[in-house]
């Protein structure tokens, strides 16, 4: 990996992209995104992708609406008509959105049949277009998120002119998956696992692109490789293993935002997690929309089976899950606090 000095001239500047938790469909909602928070506070968080027909003609509550708490977070569309992604950028500002990203990325066959996703790496000049309606009707950064390529649309010179034109179009921030997605043959779930990781292809992208903000994606497990990639890249965005193992984000605001604030400790995630629990329950939500994020918190520890086992099937079984939850957390404090993660100063 080479060294690039060169930092990012950004047109729109906006919230800080050294860490970002990836959009997720059915996986990065609202109460992901709270649960997210409390472990880390700078880190950006992205909505799950919402196409813009879903935010034009569906309950924009629903898709546009967040606890203030989640901020900084950026709301990603699914979209290729200019018009439509124009309207949504526009309500993404009016919303109090930090960003509004486009996905180039999603290679399900749903999307595709809509032109949304990583197909549109075919069109360029597509994207292009979409991205400069969005920028000139709202005023946040636009973004656009893409794999390295597609099938059959694979090369660097190809991935150079697509970087190229949207750039021009007003993007000046670009999330790149080291994979090409391959449109048939593979599901989504493949898709992420099967191409092969070419991160040399992003890093080459950066050396060539020393004025654009050039964030990497795909397979970031672990934080010292993270760092090691950002001596070159402005960023790295991190999907599954947020997810499955959010307490990897509690070293993110040390490492990486220089906070040395003390980050909490896992028990302390769940005390403070129960307030907005309480105020779902109130509401007539149900406390698994909340709780089934949390299930990898004590990940790598003893009492981390027991843990996800008490949320993800005793609970269904009680008529007082509040209690149920007040039980595991005095359960875990009991087990784990001498054994977890000590509060640190940097």
């Amino acid at each position: 990996m080479t060294t690039v000095p060169s930092t990012p001239v950004l047109r729109r500047p906006g919230p800080s992209r050294r860490f970002c938790v990836a959009p997720m469909m059915d996986w990065t909602d609202r109460h992901y995104r709270f649960f997210a928070r409390l472990i880390s506070q700078h880190a950006l968080l992205y909505t799950e992708m919402v196409t813009t027909g879903a935010v034009i003609h569906g309950d924009r509550s629903r898709f546009l609406g967040f606890n203030t708490a989640e901020q900084p977070l950026a709301l990603q569309l699914g979209g290729s008509n200019p018009a439509e992604l124009a309207t949504c950028a526009a309500l993404a500002e009016e919303a109090g959105f930090a960003e509004v990203n486009l996905n180039v990325g999603c290679p399900s066959d749903r999307v595709q049949n809509n032109m949304i996703g990583a197909c549109l790496m075919a069109h360029p000049g597509l994207v292009a277009e979409g991205v400069k309606a969005m920028y000139d009707a709202c005023s946040i950064p636009v973004t656009v998120k893409h794999r390295i390529g597609i099938n059959g649309h694979d090369s660097y010179e190809q991935l150079r002119d697509f970087v190229g034109q949207v750039h021009e179009a007003g993007c000046d921030t670009f999330i790149v998956h080291a994979r090409i997605a391959i449109l048939e043959g593979l599901s989504p779930k493949e898709n992420r696992d099967i191409p092969p990781l070419r991160y040399e292809v992003v890093h080459q992208l950066k050396a060539e692109f020393p004025h654009l903000e050039i964030i990497l994606n795909g397979g970031l497990t672990d934080l010292d490789v993270m760092q090691q990639h950002m001596t070159a890249l402005d960023g790295v965005m991190v999907g599954r293993e947020a997810y499955h193992n959010p307490y990897l984000m509690a070293d993110v605001d040390r490492r990486f935002y220089r906070d040395a604030n003390a980050r909490p400790s896992r028990i302390e995630v769940l005390q403070l997690l129960r307030p907005y629990i309480v105020a779902h329950l109130e509401q007539g939500g149900v406390m698994n929309h909340v709780t089934r994020h949390i299930l990898g918190l004590f990940q790598g520890l003893p009492g981390a089976r027991h843990f996800r086992r008490q949320l993800s099937s005793a609970l269904h079984q009680t008529d007082d899950p509040l209690a149920l939850y007040d039980e595991l957390l005095a359960d875990m404090t009991q087990r784990l606090e001498p054994r977890d993660c000590p509060r640190q100063q940097a």
